[in-house]
């Protein structure tokens, strides 16, 4: 069979410019996200021996609702993306700086408003009962979650360096970035389980804190020393005039993430509450091992983001339809991959956790489908997003996230662990449908009305 890699690579080796930045880029990222993967997978086992099966459901519940928190730049990062792509590709320097410039330091005060707010409510928050555990947990919960936080708000600070390597079509060097923040935090986890008694403290203040600071002392060394110093935010080149600039479209990012939560990221607390913690750990183990085609399919996508924003603005749509079509091409080869995958994931797991966890085959088939169409949405949502035009799939996900949470309740209740992902499947397969749609209709140039908004 024909691997994604192989095909990336001989399909666009001799085309353009931008084909080959976007073959250079997956190159590297296959190479520092294969890392990451490894990382990400060992990282299970230790985690579980460390705290055990039903403290790592715990974390992972908890950590899947902090991670809410990276939403809260209110899409001045997705917004950002765009913003730089279009101006470079315009050739105007002194903008981009400026764009930089004002969202690194209007994201500062509203990541310091929203630490404090909520490190105010954190200490009247009753954890356990909102997990529904045993109030043993409650003081251990309210510093993880405090920690965690203030972790998590630097790092949609520092990750503005990410977004802007990813915006200059190199996410080869943000993967590499995030490849060694992985690395260092299972050496320090694998670290501590030789040195320390299992605590959910300890976790979370190195395995949130060490990738935020690799970020950190990167984004300094380069604005610092390396030609990225052209675009280093200073406080001379904010503009308050393109706050709404970069607020406007970012918004719609911020809403469209926004409903996702209520649809994909509230999954672990209703299964936490209907089946209990370690039903958590029996679903994202599973989900972990099906991630690995997400994080191929991820890895293909991403510099098409930026490049489909340089392409729409310089009206290259033949260059867009080809692309388009090849990965088109890359998400069926993932499809029997994932089928290859279910056939093999009974001895991968016994490899993998041993039998700590038992992982039902039921719920191996119904990962398997749901993220394997959550891969094909994503293909669609990552080139409409580059041109952006996200008013359709605003819509979709506002829409199903007003009513996600009951109706995933209740396919929980009636089809147990599998049920949970039916709802998020039917929302991405729709997503998925328009998506393709709407791309169609731009590079055709007779999009009209909301398929241009």
């Amino acid at each position: 069979m024909i691997s994604p890699f192989s095909l990336i690579v001989e399909k666009y080796s001799h085309s353009s410019g931008r084909s080959k930045e976007a073959v250079r880029n997956i190159m590297i990222s296959f190479i520092a996200r294969g890392i990451s993967m490894v990382c990400s997978l060992l990282l299970v086992p230790i985690t579980i021996n460390y705290i055990n099966p039903t403290r790592y459901g715990i974390w992972l519940t908890l950590s899947s609702i902090i991670g809410w928190i990276l939403l809260f730049d209110f899409g001045l990062g997705n917004g950002l993306r765009n913003k730089f792509a279009e101006s470079k590709a315009m050739g105007n320097k002194d903008l981009t700086r400026q764009y930089v410039s004002t969202t690194y330091y209007t994201l500062v005060v509203i990541m310091m408003v929203l630490f404090l707010g909520i490190a105010f409510a954190n200490q009247f928050i009753n954890w356990t009962s909102i997990l529904n555990i045993d109030g043993s947990y409650a003081e251990e919960l309210r510093m993880v979650f405090g920690i965690v936080t203030l972790f998590f708000c630097t790092n949609l600070v520092v990750n503005l360096f990410s977004t802007i390597l990813t915006a200059d079509q190199k996410p080869g060097l943000s993967s590499i970035l995030g490849a060694a923040g992985q690395f260092f935090s299972l050496l320090v986890v694998y670290i501590l389980t030789l040195t320390t008694e299992g605590s959910l403290f300890n976790l979370a203040l190195y395995y949130s804190g060490i990738p935020m600071l690799v970020m950190f002392l990167a984004s300094i060394y380069a604005f610092k020393f390396t030609r990225y110093r052209e675009y280093a935010p200073h406080l001379l080149s904010f503009r308050r005039q393109l706050v709404s600039s970069v607020t406007k479209l970012g918004i719609k990012f911020f809403v469209i993430c926004l409903s996702m939560i209520f649809i994909f990221q509230v999954m672990n607390i209703i299964i936490s509450r209907e089946l209990g913690p370690d039903a958590v750990t029996e679903y994202n183990i599973a989900f972990k091992y099906f991630n690995i085609l997400t994080t191929i399919i991820m890895i293909v996508i991403t510099p098409f983001w930026s490049a489909f924003t340089d392409a729409y603005h310089k009206k290259d749509y033949q260059w867009m339809t080809g692309s388009m079509k090849k990965l088109e091409t890359i998400w069926l080869l993932s499809v029997l991959a994932a089928l290859a995958m279910v056939l093999l994931a009974n001895p991968f797991y016994g490899i993998w956790v041993g039998d700590d966890v038992q992982i039902h085959l039921t719920t191996t088939i119904s990962i398997a489908i749901y993220v394997s169409l959550f891969n094909l949405g994503q293909i669609y949502m990552y080139l409409v997003n580059g041109i952006g035009t996200v008013m359709i799939q605003l819509i979709i996900y506002l829409s199903f996230a007003l009513i996600a949470w009951p109706l995933m309740i209740l396919s929980c209740r009636w089809l147990g662990l599998p049920g949970i992902v039916i709802i998020p499947s039917v929302v991405v397969l729709l997503q998925a449908v328009c998506g393709r749609v709407q791309i169609g209709k731009i590079m055709n140039n007779c999009a009209t009305g909301i398929w241009r908004k």
